[in-house]
């Protein structure tokens, strides 16, 4: 005679092997109306058995107290006895889960919606709990995906935007034999195309790279081909960019000076004359010269500083 597995079941006041896998069924019946078996290790139950466990604590989950121990129990159990349909829901992302996400966030997640059957689940409508249960689990499995791994959040409405445009463009690409256009995208979506821009733009956030990951090829030899890191071909900040910007701002407030300050600036800065030199071109003294650059440079910094 089989057992079920790691697990002892026995009934409440009743003999330590009351529950067996060869007769789950018979055992269930005759649970109905009595005490509920007791389950020391839920999560090793055969999944046989726990189907039949679960019909047994679903009926009598209806009828218990809610916040009662009895219940606390029997809910629990349940939860336990079915996280095997947690497990199996996992696999079904086994590839976002490789690339990054712990396998027992996706679990705990799911357990999310396996608790969500259990409390929702009508034992009168007789449908198998696992039919109910996976579609929770897996929504909610989805949903956490949905809104954890975009590398950039946004709105939910642009990620299920994402979703519905990446089945639109495979559609039309089939249809088309090229890649839709952006038009064609938001007449098949019956969208503005100011929405599917909007949507392509935020789909961008999706996924991210290191800035030390490779790049790709970028220098390609008879034997081998390089690759360097993104950060190789990330611009720097141009030092002559600033003074282009500086001169440009600058520009026409040397065209409002008068001919004589900008022929000041002109000895002084370009062609690095001292003051006593100007003040001898101009036949001024060199206290005027110096007043005369000083009035000049403090109009042109406060016109820079205003632009």
């Amino acid at each position: 005679m089989s057992h079920v597995a790691a697990a002892t079941i026995p009934a409440q006041g009743a003999a330590p092997d009351a529950f067996t896998r060869a007769e789950p069924a018979a055992a269930v019946a005759g649970q109905l109306a009595g005490p509920l078996p007791r389950v020391d290790n839920a999560r090793e139950v055969a999944p046989a058995d726990a189907r039949e466990l679960s019909r047994l604590f679903l009926v009598r989950l209806r009828g218990l107290e809610e916040g009662t121990r009895e219940y606390q129990y029997a809910r629990n159990t349940l939860i336990e006895m079915n996280i095997s349909l947690v497990r199996f829901a996992a696999r079904r992302f086994a590839a976002r889960i490789n690339a990054g996400i712990e396998i027992e966030d996706v679990i705990q997640v799911g357990t999310i919606g396996l608790i969500k059957a259990i409390d929702r689940f009508d034992p009168e409508r007789e449908v198998e709990f696992s039919t109910l249960a996976l579609p929770y689990i897996t929504g909610e499995i989805k949903r956490c995906f949905r809104d954890t791994t975009w590398a950039v959040h946004v709105p939910r409405r642009l990620q299920e935007l994402r979703v519905a445009l990446a089945k639109c463009q495979e559609t039309l690409t089939e249809v088309l034999g090229r890649a839709p256009s952006v038009k064609e995208i938001a007449q098949q979506l019956e969208l503005s195309e100011d929405d599917v821009i909007e949507g392509l733009v935020a789909a961008n956030g999706y996924s991210s790279a290191s800035i030390d990951s490779a790049t790709g090829a970028t220098e390609r030899t008879a034997a081998r081909r390089e690759s360097r890191p993104l950060s190789d071909t990330v611009g720097d900040v141009d030092p002559a960019m600033v003074l282009f910007e500086d001169f440009h701002t600058l520009a026409p407030l040397l065209r409002e000076l008068d001919e004589r300050d900008r022929k000041i600036l002109q000895m002084r800065f370009a062609q690095e004359m001292t003051q006593s030199e100007i003040g001898a071109e101009l036949g001024i003294s060199q206290m005027q010269v110096s007043r005369l650059l000083t009035r000049i440079l403090t109009h042109l910094r406060s016109g820079m500083l205003a632009a």
